[in-house]
């Protein structure tokens, strides 16, 4: 069947059968390199780029610089079935790579797979394919070429020729027919480019995070999904987090080993507050039951070297009003002050032993210190 190319439709992409060659400077080592071809259906302007394998990265990269040397995006793009781009090929349904998928959603266009064992479904790139071995690789195989990029410059400067020669029996070329029928057709590039993603399936840990193993980095998830499995798909700028296709959680990734990124909102309450526990918080709220309650507060963080030790202490205290009602807290806090102690355990004693409630007369009696014959006297150090 004669096929018609729509401008700005197809563009169909593949692998040449006959790879090229770079040698290493250092060993002397030649090593095998893949080359990518991609080609427009209606004007037939052709791209062709060396890789270093057919893996997804390099695959999706050149498809990437492909459609940046056209300077647009058709409609669909017609790979072969590597599985570079299909997981599972079939007959009426293929399954296409997760990430070409995104990919393609990223710039906005469609995947036809060939169908398999079916050239002529991509007879044009076949075609291309052909024309590359003869106009290309005749013209650079007698050149030594010490790296990808080399080779790459090597076939660009070929690649300039080949599109700006006459097409065989026209009176025009490759690049005069896609500047004149296929450029305006073809949809415009997105404003960046496409970051490459991976993914790994974690478990979410009890403190409610995910450990990104290649950085070593903790990001937080909503703690409803402590202990379930989600997929974890990242790029060199972001992390998302997914449970059952929904996307639950997304930070900026920060390549800091063996710290955290939380989202205040992720956390369960209790956690959330503790979280928030700092100095200022058990001041402002110790003012907000009396000033003698602040100073006792305050008394207590300062005879600290770091505040988070006194933390609990302030937890502790601050929560006998709820347990034993604002007044006899207060009461307390002051009868704690004349003794010039400060930590949780007095503020208990007071309470448990009712001493918040006794007279000014039985405050002194319980400060006073018993007799016994087991005490030293101050005559015992002359």
């Amino acid at each position: 069947m004669h096929m018609i190319h729509k401008a700005g439709d197809k563009m169909y992409v593949d692998f040449t059968g006959e790879k090229l060659y770079i040698v290493d400077k250092e060993t002397g080592e030649i090593i095998a390199v893949e080359v990518f071809v991609a080609i427009l259906g209606a004007s037939q302007l052709t791209y062709v780029e060396a890789t270093a394998s057919q893996k997804k990265e390099d695959f999706i990269m050149a498809c990437e610089n492909a459609l940046h040397y056209f300077q647009g995006v058709p409609s669909a793009i017609v790979p072969d079935n590597l599985k570079s781009a299909v997981t599972k090929s079939s007959k009426y349904e293929p399954t296409v790579n997760e990430t070409f998928a995104d990919f393609a959603e990223h710039y906005q266009t469609a995947i036809l797979p060939a169908r398999a064992y079916h050239p002529r479904d991509k007879a044009l790139v076949e075609g291309a394919v052909k024309i590359v071995y003869s106009r290309i690789y005749t013209a650079i195989d007698n050149k030594t070429f010490f790296s990808i990029e080399e080779l790459n410059h090597a076939i660009g400067q070929e690649l300039v020729v080949y599109n700006g020669k006459l097409i065989t029996g026209r009176n025009f070329s490759r690049r005069e027919q896609f500047e004149e029928v296929e450029r305006a057709a073809l949809m415009p590039l997105p404003l960046f480019r496409y970051e490459f993603k991976k993914q790994q399936i974690l478990t979410v840990i009890k403190n409610g995070h995910i450990c990104l193993s290649t950085d070593k980095h903790y990001y937080s998830v909503p703690y409803r999904y402590i202990s379930k499995k989600v997929k974890v798909i990242y790029s060199p700028t972001t992390v998302e987090i997914y449970y059952r296709y929904e996307l639950i959680a997304s930070h900026n990734r920060i390549k800091s080993p063996y710290n955290y990124t939380t989202v205040t909102e992720h956390m369960a309450s209790a956690h959330r507050f503790v979280s928030e526990w700092t100095p200022e918080k058990f001041i402002k709220w110790a003012a907000a039951i009396h000033p003698d309650v602040q100073l006792f507060i305050t008394n207590i963080l300062e005879r600290k070297k770091h505040p988070e030790q006194s933390y609990k202490s302030c937890m502790g205290v601050l929560s006998f009003e709820k347990k034993v009602g604002r007044d006899r807290l207060i009461k307390a806090c002051q009868r704690a002050l004349g003794y010039g102690i400060y930590n949780y355990k007095i503020i208990q004693n007071i309470l448990d032993n009712k001493m918040d409630q006794f007279s000014d007369d039985e405050k002194q009696e319980q400060l006073a210190i018993p007799a016994h014959e087991n005490i030293r006297g101050e005559d015992y150090y002359q």
